[in-house]
């Protein structure tokens, strides 16, 4: 008696339930698939056809673009600190401590990803500007003012960026194991030992998957920066603030940082291809 051949492995499956059914595909599906492509590749290829090659690096070690550079991977890397310091306790709490509107809450947490950014803007403004609801305390008790500052930079970059690590943080919190957990608190470990021995490490690629989607995402922030923390060189203006400047004044200087942008943002998506994409 034969043995029976042994099963394939789950992504061999899982790669033929994705495969399409054999056949020519057919047209009224395959030329808007196209024409979808070509409107998302062409732009970036023209980006890339115009840049000044020959020019290219002294463009990027001008004074301002520098100054740009610097000051947007200062920022992102303080707001993504910031957002793990809170996106993953309160990531945490959304997976695993049941209470009284928690869609409510995690629903509020999203928003950002739907809002326009000027709206941020505008609703930071209102709540941290020197007349806002809590800025005006923080102006006349400790004389701190937030608005046109590099910490508002700061800030309207975690505004709208937290939401991306507490999604990616709540989503591995939810598909980790819990019965490592609860043999930890059987052996006597306290919840916060749990959760920095046990859940922690469990979690560490969601985490860092979601730190390094929030930095991206800060670095690219313009609306809300422009509107809560202006656009003030060497202080407050970011990269994606100095392209939208030298679009009037320096088009080739526009180029080369949309370029800069351009090549962070494939090396997060080239990252975090297994994760988000699904590649091998």
């Amino acid at each position: 008696m034969t043995a029976a051949p042994p099963a394939a492995p789950s992504a061999e499956r899982a790669a033929r339930a994705r495969r399409a059914p054999s056949g020519r595909v057919p047209l009224v599906l395959l030329l808007p698939a196209l024409l979808g492509l070509a409107f998302l590749v062409l732009p970036l290829a023209g980006l890339l056809w115009r840049a000044p090659w020959s020019t290219l690096g002294t463009r990027l070690a001008q004074p301002h673009v520098l100054e740009a550079l610097r000051l947007s991977l200062v920022t992102a890397t303080l707001a993504t600190a910031l957002c793990l310091l809170l996106g993953v306790p309160l990531a945490w709490m959304l997976a695993r401590v049941p209470f009284r509107g928690v869609r409510l809450v995690r629903a509020l947490v999203t928003v950002p990803l739907v809002l326009p950014p000027v709206v941020g803007g505008v609703a930071l403004l209102l709540v941290l500007g020197r007349r806002g609801v809590v800025g005006q305390w923080l102006d006349a008790w400790f004389g701190i003012t937030l608005p046109f500052s590099t910490a508002g930079v700061v800030l309207a970059e975690t505004f709208v960026a937290m939401p991306f690590l507490v999604i990616s943080v709540e989503g591995a919190i939810r598909a980790a194991d819990l019965r490592y957990e609860e043999a930890a608190a059987t052996l006597g470990a306290g919840r916060w030992t749990v959760f920095r021995r046990v859940t922690l490490p469990l979690v560490a690629p969601g985490v860092a998957a979601g730190a390094v989607l929030c930095w991206a995402r800060a670095l690219g922030e313009f609306g809300a920066t422009i509107t809560f923390a202006g656009n003030f060189p060497g202080r407050t203006q970011t990269m994606p603030l100095a392209v939208y400047l030298a679009l009037e004044t320096d088009p080739q200087a526009a180029i080369v940082l949309s370029l800069v942008l351009l090549a962070v943002s494939v090396l997060v998506l080239a990252a975090l291809r297994d994760r988000w994409t699904g590649a091998a």
